[in-house]
């Protein structure tokens, strides 16, 4: 082997490690360690290099299809293989690919892909992509999306595959209510995979979740005449949404393609390319597959447009919980017809491996034509150690961002700055709010930047707007700009002023845009929101890691006493179903806090507590356990019966366990991991009837 070709094969070994780590992390844990444009350009070169060297290193991802899923679901193997899909960003090539033939070409849409079966005309089967050959089993879950049909026309056995989505806008609305994890998704792909595979589907449930219909796998007595958009109709008529598709040939399919690039800029379904499928079926399945990509169907990748242009700045955002988000601000650029100038750049871990320094060259795109984000640095001059950084040179650095000081003039002691001999950089060690110290955390092998004062301003802001939020209190007329106008007069100090703001109705009446009628619509929204349902109230004290599917499930564990949740400890907590060590800390950490309490104290004398009306007069039903899985004959969906359960004084839990008492399950026979799992605890196993005769 010459130098040269162990070069070649010594970068095929360092590509493979790197791109196999970053599918490890896309499909198995839900974590987004590289862009898809980074990956895609990597992914280029190593194919690049195969080709080149003639050589396919073990373990390369141009022949593997993915890897296992992760062990949080049932696992099944899929009945035929799902390959991976050949791509091109050449508009001529993919003409060229369908010949003289006709197509279906249709989005490619950007979620997770979900094999769904269905038998005598019901929903039996949801299972995920997973690997491709071994998919993980979501049923329950799937029962929840949004425009699934539960009940089909057809009695026979029908298997199709679709892609579950969530769109932009869903996706923001519930980034925004998530706020107190660690850190938001990064985009609607990573929500959408982590929502279909909770293990509780009331999760699932709150996330909006589409399925578009794609391939039909199989329907054995249907006839469609050998068409692939006779199957599409057909599922259309099944009560499914399909994917949008148009039938071209080769003198038209430029003039779709560029249909589609216009109408993506608008699109609220996230689309990161399109797919050209011959229609033609016996033609498709006679062209065979190669070891990893069938011969019927090509992807269409967006040939990104990218632009070069300078860095001007990193801003940092505080958000509620103290997490500061990095944010590039660069010298504008026209990008997929619109003008660009910021772009999330999600972390420290990011703003790191990049290198990012004011004054920077830069190239920047946007991803899936929607969101902008950095491609790459071209110059690098940001150098960082232990959170310390220089960028640019001294002189630059005291130019060009404000408030970024000498660290000897900002030193805590004497000849501090001395010792560290550098100035800081785009990492600030001030919050931009408030001034306090930051610190650069480290959760699950990502570094971010947190305030450490919990009175931080913006903080407070970012709090009180969890309060008054849809999912919260739910109090119209108070948005973030109106909430920071209050607290900036001094109308709210804290969460019990809002129900306060009755005092100060001349001042209020004489702010620029707010008058009488905007002062009586607010007062009118108050005061509906004071008779509040406790599950509400202590999902919008904003307590980290506490949502609301949780705050109901610790409020039905503690059967809506304020007094015992709040007395509640650690281990008490952490053994509810659905809650675990990390909520459960959280939880008692805030209310070990005598601040915390006595707001809570304060606001509990403008509300009303609804308390739900339980019907514990069941002795079967109220006290015991039960969990669902398997499709139901007599209820609408899962929440239909576990809201039931509910009302009798019983619990759902999402798997069984010891403390389970009962599962509900139609099917005894069924070999899924929860009847394994009841039979090996002895735990009865029942149908909707003998449920139903237990009531």
């Amino acid at each position: 082997m010459d130098n040269k070709n162990k070069t070649e094969i010594d970068r095929m070994k360092e590509l493979i490690e790197i791109l196999s780590e970053a599918s490890r992390a896309y499909y198995a844990q839900n974590r987004e360690i590289m862009s898809n444009y980074e990956y895609d350009r990597l992914y280029d070169e190593l194919q690049e290099l195969e080709n080149r060297t003639g050589t396919v290193l073990a373990g390369s991802p141009t022949t593997q299809i993915g890897y296992e899923a992760v062990d949080e679901l049932p696992k099944e193997r899929h009945e035929s293989p799902m390959l991976s899909l050949d791509k091109t960003k050449d508009r001529e090539a993919l003409r060229a690919w369908l010949k003289d033939k006709e197509g279906l070409l249709s989005w490619k849409l950007d979620g997770l892909t979900i094999v769904l079966t269905y038998r005598e005309g019901k929903l039996f089967k949801a299972v995920t992509r997973g690997n491709g050959e071994v998919g993980e089993v979501i049923t329950g879950n799937a029962m929840t999306f949004i425009n699934l049909p539960h009940v089909i026309p057809y009695k026979g056995e029908l298997i199709l595959r679709g892609e579950a989505v969530i769109s932009y806008t869903d996706f923001e609305k519930i980034n925004e209510q998530i706020e107190d994890v660690d850190a938001k998704y990064k985009n609607p792909r990573n929500l959408c995979s982590g929502s279909v595979r909770q293990l509780n589907n009331e999760i699932t449930a709150g996330r909006n979740v589409r399925l578009y219909a794609f391939t039909l796998v199989k329907a054995d007595d249907a006839e469609f005449n050998n068409s692939r958009r006779e199957q599409m109709e057909f599922l259309r008529t099944q009560g499914f949404e399909v994917v949008e598709y148009h039938k071209v040939n080769a003198s038209d399919i430029l003039d779709r393609i560029q249909y589609f690039e216009d109408a993506v800029k608008d699109n609220d379904i996230p689309s990161d390319g399109l797919v050209l499928t011959y229609d033609d079926i016996e033609y498709g399945r006679s062209l065979g597959r190669t070891a990893k990509f069938p011969r019927d169907a090509i992807a269409f990748k967006w040939q990104d447009e990218i632009r070069e242009t300078r860095l001007l700045d990193i801003e940092w955002s505080p958000s509620r919980t103290g997490l500061i988000n990095p944010i590039a601000v660069f010298e504008p650029v026209e990008l997929e017809g619109t003008t660009v100038q910021r772009a999330s750049v999600h972390n420290v871990s990011i703003v790191k491996e990049l290198k990012l320094g004011v004054g920077d060259r830069i190239t920047v795109y946007k991803a899936n034509m929607i969101i902008p984000q950095i491609a790459d640095n071209l110059t690098k001059s940001g150098i960082y150690d232990d959170g310390y950084e220089k960028a640019g040179s001294d002189e630059q650095r005291e130019t060009d961002i404000p408030g970024y000081r000498d660290e000897e003039k900002n030193a805590d002691e004497p000849g501090e700055g001395k010792d560290k001999s550098r100035k800081r950089g785009l990492i600030p060690d001030r919050c931009p709010a408030c001034g306090s110290k930051t610190e650069i955390r480290k959760i699950n092998d990502t570094e971010a930047l947190y305030c450490t004062n919990t009175e931080c301003p913006a903080r407070k802001i970012k709090g009180f707007d969890l309060f008054v939020s849809r999912d919260a209190l739910n109090i119209d007329g108070l948005s973030e700009s109106t909430l920071e106008k209050f607290i900036a007069h001094g109308f709210i100090h804290e969460l019990a002023d809002i129900f306060r703001l009755s005092q100060h109705k001349s001042e209020l009446c004489e702010l620029e845009g707010f008058g009488e009628k905007s002062y009586n619509n607010l007062m009118a929204a108050i005061d509906r929101s004071r008779n509040v349902q406790l599950p509400k109230l202590i999902y919008s004290l904003g307590i980290l890691n506490v949502g609301l599917s949780n705050a109901k499930i610790i409020c039905r564990e503690f059967e809506y006493d304020i007094d015992k949740l709040r007395r509640a400890d650690a281990e008490q907590l952490s053994c509810i179903d659905g809650v675990g060590e990390v909520i459960a800390k959280s939880f008692t950490d805030y209310f070990s806090d005598e601040k915390h309490n006595r707001e809570l104290d304060e606001l509990l004398e403008e509300l009303t507590i609804e308390i739900p009306e339980l019907d514990s007069s069941n002795e079967a039903i109220n006290g015991k356990t039960f969990v669902i899985t398997g499709s139901l004959e007599h209820f609408d969906n899962r929440n239909a019966l576990k809201e039931l359960i509910e009302s009798k004084g019983g619990k759902v839990s999402g798997s069984v366990s010891a403390r389970t008492d009962y599962l509900i399950n139609n099917d005894y026979a069924s070999s899924s991991s929860k009847n394994k799992k009841a039979k090996e605890l002895n735990v009865p196993i029942i149908t909707e009837e003998q449920f139903m005769e237990l009531i």
